[in-house]
């Protein structure tokens, strides 16, 4: 039985009055501190170096000639652009165990490439056999130092984005990593000695609140790859790998049932974080083929397939840009869009990225921020709700049902009672039938007190030093009753987590569409909290699961799409469209 102690009821209306208005930490902008502007400027021209952050440094690849391996199953509008090759990290940091594996395989009957330099010489392999590919530690003849200025960490690409935009407002060159969480960085290039980035630290701690720091690493050993062919051992950094037929098989284990089957290339190249990247160069709609069937699975109706096509294309055109600093572009994985090679690829979900090639969703002649997720938990998130940044005009809150029974301006889920009445309204929903669609989970609280210092650890955040939780508080919705800010009362301090921290703070929630309530299970003091919400992932855009219900009840994927992202157009891809 749920019981609410008095004390922690009336802990959470002060802790309400006391933030509300507080100004949330990731979002204060610098001071435009004179001295700081001339530091950045002097620097700049000191080394001559000029930001130029295009979208076609990283994703103006070659341009192939698409083989559709198969994908005829049905004849697709016509398109004057030729098929884009990209470039997916399909293995994101081989080497972070020193034991790490990966075997490469060749179809029967064919071979394997395998191109590599060798001194100053380019050398190839060609083998009819598996190729396993190994890490070792290799120690350095003497300790090297590895230094970056971490200017924020953050569980998303998009916050993070945000962020290095208001750096780069304020003249400081950056770059976007991924080493495990998504962080800012001064950019290595530019602030590539020891001094440069003491000064550039110490001008930032000096003129703003922003926590930023050194992340210094001292190595002894590095991973090195190495592979064996015909009885001889090679090692090079870089390696080129193909085979005549365009298909490889990857396997991580040693379970042959788990091999992934990939078209086009691969490459395994170094990366930002001292280990290896393996990745997949493949055309645009190949590597549609190796998208849809494992966001949305094969059995979905054809409407939704095809809306999950047309925004899967779009997702993949818009965010190139997104590893640049690593020298690819997507990786394989929900960071991104989920990307397991072909052996997934089934003939219905052929035929939508067929019918639908080259199709893009755009938004007054740009592509549109083509945000999806498996569960909305009801009603659709704008952009704002969940990362920091300007919203778009067609991701804004949309009642997930077929009928509109809930009026949100009139029922605003911003109010904590509305919110809570519409939490545990269950029909009616397009998602209704979905086992994510509502969800409640009780955490005790030293579960929840371990998951949230490991996470302010992570961010080097001076709140992490705590011992114990004594309340907290939702303190802010937004409209579409995602929760815009959670206060935290420690034994040490009280602050803020705010918008998609929430999802990172704590095991228990799915998605930040939920509310709290304080446990004591019969005893004086708190055991922990109940999580009662709904929805899996961000809530932004489509929803994978109200899609094939719509689709069901024979709404087509144009007004799928017209749902989900009002204003919106379809389009086939052209120069004329921004990307």
């Amino acid at each position: 039985m749920r019981q609410k102690n008095r004390a922690t009821k009336q802990l959470e209306k002060q802790l309400q009055r006391r933030i509300k208005g507080q100004k949330t930490l990731s979002t204060r902008r610098c001071a435009n501190d004179y001295s700081l502007s001339l530091f950045y400027e002097t620097l700049r021209e000191r080394y001559q170096v000029v930001m130029k952050f295009s979208f076609w440094r990283f994703s103006h690849t070659v341009l192939t000639t698409f083989c559709l391996l198969g994908l005829t199953a049905a004849s697709g509008p016509e398109s004057n652009i030729q098929d884009m090759e990209l470039k997916i990290g399909i293995v994101q940091r081989f080497g972070d165990q020193p034991t790490a594996k990966l075997q490469l395989e060749p179809i029967k009957g064919d071979r394997l490439k395998l191109k590599f330099k060798a001194g100053n010489k380019q050398q190839t392999l060609v083998t009819k056999n598996p190729v396993k590919l190994e890490t070792v530690m290799q120690a350095l003849p003497q300790p090297a130092v590895e230094e970056v200025v971490v200017l924020g960490t953050y569980r998303t690409f998009e916050t993070a984005e945000d962020s290095a935009n208001k750096w780069r407002s304020q003249g400081i060159e950056v770059e976007i990593a991924q080493p495990e969480r998504w962080q800012v960085w001064a950019k290595r290039d530019v602030y590539n000695t020891f001094l440069l980035r003491r000064l550039l630290l110490q001008n930032i701690q000096a003129s703003t609140k922003e926590k930023v720091y050194l992340d210094t690493k001292i190595l002894k050993q590095v991973p090195r790859v190495s592979w064996v062919v015909d009885g001889n051992r090679y090692s090079p950094n870089d390696l080129e790998i193909s085979t005549d037929k365009n298909l490889i098989r990857v396997n991580k284990t040693e379970k042959q049932e788990f091999a992934r089957l990939y078209a086009g290339r691969l490459n395994l190249q170094p990366n930002s974080y001292g280990t290896y990247t393996l990745v997949n160069q493949v055309p645009l709609e190949t590597y549609l083929r190796g998208v849809v069937p494992y966001e949305i699975g094969t059995d979905a109706p054809k409407a939704a397939l095809e809306a999950q096509a047309i925004l899967a294309r779009t997702y993949a055109l818009r965010n190139l840009r997104r590893f640049a600093a690593d020298n690819y572009q997507l990786c394989a994985d929900t960071h991104c869009q989920v990307y397991y090679g072909l052996k997934g690829a089934a003939a219905k979900t052929d035929q939508a990225i067929a019918s639908t090639r080259g199709k893009v969703l755009t938004y007054k002649n740009e592509l549109v921020d083509a945000l999806y997720s498996s569960t909305t938990g009801g009603v659709t998130a704008s952009f704002s709700d969940v990362w920091n940044g300007d919203d778009r005009p067609y991701l804004r809150p949309v009642l997930d049902a077929a009928t509109n029974f809930w009026n949100l301006s009139k029922q605003s889920l911003a109010d904590e009672k509305n919110f809570q009445k519409f939490i545990n309204t269950k029909q009616g929903f397009n998602e209704s039938k979905w086992d994510m669609f509502r969800w409640h989970k009780e955490t005790p609280l030293k579960d929840i007190t371990k998951d949230l210092q490991k996470f302010l650890q992570v961010k080097n955040s001076p709140h992490a030093k705590f011992k114990t939780i004594q309340a907290m508080a939702v303190v802010k919705r937004s409209e579409s009753g995602r929760i815009l800010e959670l206060a935290v009362k420690t034994d040490r301090s009280t602050f803020i987590l705010h918008k998609d921290e929430v999802r990172s703070a704590f095991a228990a929630p799915t998605s930040t569409l939920f509310y709290i309530e304080p446990l004591n299970k019969g005893k004086p003091e708190l055991w922990g909290y109940a999580f009662i919400g709904g929805g899996l992932g961000h809530g932004v855009g489509l929803s994978q699961t109200g899609a094939q219900n719509l689709a069901k009840l024979g709404w087509s994927s144009p007004k799928i799409l017209q749902f989900y992202y009002p204003g919106t157009q379809i389009q086939i891809l052209s120069k004329e469209i921004k990307l």
